[in-house]
């Protein structure tokens, strides 16, 4: 990949070999470079040589290991095309691009790792929680177009499918549809299950479903909130817990802040400050507490030596 970093090759060599083969009208008549040119900004040398580069990589990829199909994005259309008129001007071979339509969000800005919004289908990067809310939250414009793309379902029960969402749309059927099936093809029927665990846990306040989960699961599921290893103690109080998590403020406020009911353990509501932690009812059977202090603020609490 030299446009990557890959090997390293000598600019020299490069612009005798196929930066002579490659024609400026082309390169210049390319929609894209077209648009840069037209924009506000310009157009720098870097962004122009960019096809060039990627025309060298499926080159180089075609020479080395055979490589005959390049694959991408809708976007790629120019780059894939220079690749294609520098391998069969330079070998002869026969060489395909494939492009396939983007994915973009409500807005129609394109996903991807350099917008910063990617969806991944490594769970390290994108949780099966994550992956399955992406696709439940998708337009009715879009999501047909979805289920066609992204699943195997036949094209009748497709088009069932979003009948009878014309007659009960606040069902979401498609949705879940969609999400489901994308979930279940990239992790499998665990991925699923534990997306829908999340999806319980968090949305439907179900203490079952956050009985029911892994350490890996409520990491993924709560990224950003902190955690605390508490020692159960006798009679330690909801406002104990809430202070040792550092999830109020000590003094007045922090005592306020429960009983006008901006607290919930588990996704129940608690009012009373004094009230004693029960298990079972404030910690979980896996030995962990969901504390919640107004409408975002998370805190896993798991508890030692119970």
């Amino acid at each position: 990949d030299t446009a990557g970093g890959g090997a390293r090759q000598p600019l020299l060599d490069f612009l005798s070999g196929a930066g002579g083969r490659l024609r400026m009208g082309t390169l210049l008549s390319r929609q894209s470079c077209q648009a840069r040119l037209r924009s506000p900004e310009g157009m720098s040398l870097a962004e122009f040589l960019y096809p060039a580069l990627q025309a060298y990589d499926f080159l180089h990829l075609q020479q080395h290991h055979g490589c005959r199909i390049q694959l991408g994005g809708a976007d790629q259309m120019g780059n894939i095309m220079s690749g294609y008129e520098l391998v069969t001007k330079m070998t002869g071979t026969d060489v395909f691009g494939i492009t396939v339509p983007l994915i973009t969000n409500t807005t129609g800005d394109k996903l991807g790792k350099t917008a910063g919004n990617a969806v991944w289908l490594n769970r390290d990067k994108t949780s099966p929680f994550e992956l399955y809310q992406f696709f439940v939250r998708q337009q009715d414009n879009i999501v047909e177009k979805y289920l066609k793309l992204f699943t195997f379902l036949p094209l009748e029960e497709i088009d069932h499918i979003m009948e009878m969402h014309a007659k009960e749309p606040e069902k979401w059927a498609p949705q879940k549809r969609l999400a489901a099936e994308v979930t279940k093809l990239v992790h499998g029927r665990e991925g699923l299950e534990s997306a829908k665990r999340c999806t319980k846990a968090l949305y439907y306040s179900s203490v079952e479903a956050l009985e029911a989960m892994s350490d890996q699961e409520l990491q993924e599921l709560f990224k950003q909130a902190p955690s605390a290893e508490l020692l159960l103690e006798p009679g330690m109080s909801v406002l104990d817990l809430c202070r040792k998590a550092n999830a109020i403020l000590d003094g007045p406020s922090g005592y306020q802040k429960i009983t006008n009911g901006g607290v919930s353990i588990n996704g129940m509501r608690v009012t009373d400050p004094e009230a004693v932690l029960v298990l079972g009812q404030h910690i979980l059977k896996n030995g962990v507490s969901l504390l919640r202090v107004g409408k975002k603020n998370y805190y896993i609490i798991k508890w030692l030596q119970l």
